[in-house]
């Protein structure tokens, strides 16, 4: 029976009409989704990805939108990563907000619901940066964390090192395996440690999902070495009060973004060096492809080069 799920769950490859590397994806319904990437690029497919808009934000071509938040057919927000001012937001086309510290650097963006929704960051005077919004995004609040250590980041690499989870529920995780948590939509955090690798600057935390408020599955690695399968998976059955290490075969290499599949009961995750799925909530993982992907948001993912594909099953 694993088998065969297995063979099922597979990556229909789709023509998305760009060779921008794209990291930010996020899916409104089976078919309709937005995708962003380097160039000021942005994609839109209201057919299941049979064809792709590809537009781009005006005065936006040196922006790199690492992450896609869509909450509705009319409504996207995009956020853009990179030091200082390259770091912003916009609802759709439209310029909300400039990150204003020249050492910041935005990592992803989540929303609960049209108005209330938050952006993460790497660390500034001395913790990682949180700002919030419950007006959909026409104002912005820096919230205070818990200390940051020496050199910790999180990674903007599929737009899930942050998610928002529940009414007020936010995870974020972060380059040095750190897990933080806040219970009351982003204004006060704890954290906690995960047993993810996180020797060198391309290690860490990249992704977080939960399947349900008891069960989740953290996904990282290291990017510099794709293929590399240690220290690259942590689960919880806890509700994320402590993390532990899987307890069969992890991922086959460095893992970007992890996603759940409640109708297959089907964990997914995605990097450079290719697919796995699980069926026991994150503790063992079988490779069903070997393409690179970067972002997940079921059924799509996206990847280097233009990359875009649709998981059949």
């Amino acid at each position: 029976m694993l088998f065969f799920l297995f063979l099922a769950a597979t990556w229909l490859v789709q023509h998305s009409g760009t060779t921008a590397s794209l990291r930010g994806v996020s899916a409104i319904s089976p078919r309709e989704a937005w995708a962003g990437g380097t160039g000021g690029t942005y994609l839109h497919t209201t057919d299941g990805g049979a064809t792709w808009t590809v537009s781009q934000v005006p005065d936006a071509g040196t922006l790199d939108f690492r992450d896609v938040e869509a909450i509705d057919a009319k409504t996207v927000y995009l956020m853009s990563a990179g030091p200082g001012s390259k770091s912003r937001i916009y609802k759709g086309t439209e310029l909300l907000f400039t990150n204003p510290d020249d050492t910041g650097f935005f990592d992803a963006i989540a929303f609960w619901d049209a108005r209330r929704g938050l952006v993460a960051g790497d660390a500034v005077g001395g913790s990682l940066t949180v700002i919030t919004t419950d007006d959909g995004g026409r104002r912005w609040e820096r919230r205070s964390l818990p200390p940051a250590l020496p050199n910790e980041g999180a990674f903007a690499a599929s737009g899930t090192c942050l998610i928002a989870s529940g009414k007020q529920d936010a995870w974020i995780v972060s380059s040095a395996a750190r897990v933080y948590h806040s219970t009351d939509s982003g204004r006060t955090w704890t954290v906690t440690t995960a047993p993810i690798r996180h020797d060198g600057p391309s290690a860490g935390a990249f992704s977080i999902a939960f399947s349900d408020a008891t069960h989740g599955v953290i996904v990282g690695g290291d990017y510099d070495k794709p293929e590399a399968a240690e220290g690259n998976v942590a689960v919880t059955s806890d509700s994320g009060r402590s993390w532990m290490r899987a307890s069969g075969a992890p991922p086959k290499g460095f893992r970007s973004a992890v996603a759940y599949m409640p109708d297959r009961r089907l964990w997914i995750a995605v990097g450079t060096s290719g697919t796995d799925v699980s069926t026991d909530n994150g503790n063992s993982w079988t490779s069903i492809d070997t393409a690179a992907y970067n972002a997940l948001s079921l059924p799509f993912a996206v990847g280097p080069k233009g990359a875009v594909a649709r998981l059949v099953h």
